[in-house]
């Protein structure tokens, strides 16, 4: 059952006419099909476990889906996930096209676990043909996505992207410093692009208005050389590497 009005609807009420106030029924239904949601919700957590049960300490590698194949970041982002996969790291990325499937690519054609955490979107992406048929999933919703990259991840790379990649870093950056997940390297790859974002963080957001503390930025990294993201991963766990909760 569709339980949101239309745009049209809704536009009519704002008029001051056409629709009576909701009543409690509505309301009730309402109710119902978020309680239905739920185990919609909990099946999508319970899949993203089973499949992720038995993988290798893992990297999640982020960027733009436009992209074309032989691109500069294409090929970087396939050199990455094989360096990755030569290191014993399973690769995750969002499943789509562009740096995802080149790294997916780079990952398998090296002998690796190549990971997919897909996303349903209403332009219908489509997995890429570089993800192990038992290691895909493919979600409804972005926070039990971002979840399940938030806990398997031992490292966020973030080549050159849009909004999504933003928002995936950001989301990273914001619970490791709020305490909600352990410390992992968050790694800027491509620093022509990356640097002005990472200064105004430093300088503007850090050093001239004190809103953020020096410290919140000791586990984000701009970087060009695929060999020293491999080499910044492996310093930042002297250790070995555990879950991030």
């Amino acid at each position: 059952m569709d339980i949101y009005r239309r745009s049209s609807e809704r536009e009519e009420e704002g008029s001051g006419k056409g629709l009576m106030p909701s009543s409690g029924s509505s309301r009730e239904t309402d109710f119902m099909a978020d309680g239905w949601r739920v185990f919609k919700i909990m099946a999508e957590f319970v899949s993203g476990f089973e499949m992720m049960s038995d993988a290798a300490p893992a990297v999640a590698v982020f960027g733009s889906t436009r992209v074309p194949a032989e691109s500069a970041e294409y090929l970087l982002a396939e050199r990455l996930g094989s360096l990755l996969a030569a290191e014993g790291f399973s690769v995750i990325t969002g499943g789509g096209p562009g740096v995802m499937a080149a790294a997916n690519k780079g990952a398998q054609g090296a002998g690796g676990v190549s990971i997919g955490f897909n996303i349903k979107l209403p332009n219908q992406q489509q997995p890429n043909k570089y993800i192990d048929h038992d290691k895909l999933v493919s979600f409804q919703y972005f926070f039990v996505r971002k979840v399940m990259f938030m806990k398997y991840a031992q490292a966020f790379i973030a080549l050159p992207g849009g909004f999504g990649t933003l928002d995936e870093v950001m989301e990273a950056i914001t619970l490791i410093q709020t305490g909600k997940s352990e410390r992992f390297p968050v790694i800027l790859v491509g620093r022509s692009y990356w640097e002005g974002f990472y200064r105004w963080i430093e300088e503007s957001m850090c050093r001239d208005k004190g809103y953020i503390h020096a410290d919140d930025l000791g586990f984000i990294y701009l970087e060009d050389s695929p060999d020293e993201v491999i080499a910044i991963i492996k310093r930042f766990y002297p250790d070995g590497y555990s879950l991030n909760f």
